[in-house]
């Protein structure tokens, strides 16, 4: 029971991103949106917000979800992030699919979320896109994240364990009022989703050596006194990156995490969009459930405009961070 408790403890110690980030990048992910996609995401927004970290959560439950979120790119050469084959039939025919599987597959997670949303895009079907809008944008989200492309995924190999959800979940946290959220994008039309996921990865994986020798570097000057602190879950003792810690290691490292979160929601606002182009453009407003009045449609140009002027949190217009204050 104690092994089963821990190993739930692991998982949720683990989740990508943290909800609060996943939940933000598919609200800003919104705002990049043509004007003939944006009033039915809108109207879905709650869902969408609420229903992005699902693939976290169905990891408590069902053994084939783990791999989706990542992908130890050590385990297949030196350069694999370069290298590697992108596409599912030669990587698979060159490594197996079950080594695959067993080192993540995250890039091919994102291309099999995005042609079910294309599919669900073409058929019309209203629920079929929120439900793979969201999940498409949580894996976007997660090949992002550094350590997702890592064997040394919580620095359980280096000596730094629990630098995962520092980096992803502790660091937000503490610096998300302080975050720029806005940067000037035009959603693109992505010609080749595939390697659209693989450089998502690749922006990632680019910024790996510096979370580890930042964090490395810095413990120099904490003894673990200090550097840590212990708090009890459940009876079983788990040791955590203390706040002083973090706020000196978040100094070094950042904007890495905020620039990786705005360029999330840029990649999730150009994969929805390059779905329902290939989708033939469907009238997204004929799936509207109700019309919305005319102070929603003025609700929405607000926050656009919010959105702009970095003013989402100070409006209390960032539903990501309701959403978490109600959990």
């Amino acid at each position: 029971m104690k092994k089963l408790l821990l190993a739930t403890l692991v998982v949720l110690s683990l989740c990508s991103w943290g909800y609060l980030v996943h939940r933000t990048t598919v609200q800003l992910a919104l705002y990049h949106l043509p004007t003939k996609m944006r009033p039915f995401f809108f109207q879905n927004l709650d869902y969408l917000v609420k229903h992005s970290v699902r693939p976290d959560e169905r990891r408590r439950f069902d053994s084939t979800e783990a791999p989706k979120h990542f992908i130890d790119l050590e385990a297949f050469g030196e350069n694999a992030a370069t290298q590697m084959p992108e596409s599912w039939a030669e990587a698979s025919a060159r490594y197996t699919a079950d080594t695959l599987r067993k080192y993540g597959i995250v890039p091919w997670t994102i291309t099999e979320n995005f042609q079910k949303l294309t599919n669900a895009f073409r058929r019309g079907k209203r629920d079929s896109i929120l439900y793979f809008a969201a999940d498409l944008g949580h894996y976007v989200g997660d090949a992002h994240v550094p350590l997702h492309t890592s064997l040394n995924y919580d620095g359980q190999l280096s000596n730094q364990r629990g630098i995962h959800s520092l980096w992803e979940s502790t660091l937000p946290e503490l610096s998300f009022d302080q975050y720029q959220f806005f940067e000037k994008h035009r959603v693109r039309y992505l010609r080749d989703p595939q390697r659209a996921a693989w450089e998502a990865v690749r922006s990632g994986n680019a910024l790996l050596k510096a979370v580890f020798d930042e964090e490395r570097d810095l413990t120099q000057q904490f003894p673990d006194s200090v550097k840590y602190r212990i708090q009890r879950r459940n009876g079983i003792p788990l040791k955590y990156y203390t706040t002083a810690f973090a706020k000196a290691y978040g100094q070094r490292v950042n904007p890495a995490v905020q620039t990786q979160l705005r360029h999330s929601a840029h990649a999730i606002a150009d994969f929805w969009y390059t779905a329902w182009v290939d989708a033939g453009k469907p009238d997204l407003n004929a799936l509207i459930t109700n019309t919305p009045p005319d102070s929603a449609r003025a609700q929405l140009r607000a926050e656009v405009k919010a959105y702009k002027a970095n003013a989402l949190l100070s409006k209390g217009w960032l539903r990501a961070r309701a959403v978490n204050n109600e959990q």
